[in-house]
């Protein structure tokens, strides 16, 4: 029995971590393809958020800091929304 409690409770963590996931990906894409109103709410979340964002990627088994610094890179490589459409803080 303990067994299977053990692996339930495994796949079960990785079905929330997936969720989580989920919710950063398309957070991502509604940044980078969404409609101006949704990519700045998206930008803010992503950028600037000190609370939310760092609990949802550190249930997702992300590293907030982590993920901004790659999604700034993005930003100035052209791939994502450019700073002067996207304010992009330093404060991370």
């Amino acid at each position: 029995m303990d067994e299977y409690t053990r692996e339930n409770g495994e796949s079960e963590a990785a079905g929330e971590e997936g969720l989580w996931r989920a919710v950063i990906a398309t957070t991502i894409d509604e940044w980078l393809n969404g409609p101006l109103r949704k990519k700045r709410e998206a930008e803010q979340y992503l950028f600037n958020d000190s609370h939310d964002f760092p609990f949802v990627c550190a249930q997702a088994g992300m590293n907030a800091a982590t993920l901004r610094e790659r999604l700034r890179r993005l930003s100035t490589k052209g791939v994502a929304p450019t700073q002067h459409t996207v304010r992009l803080d330093s404060a991370a």
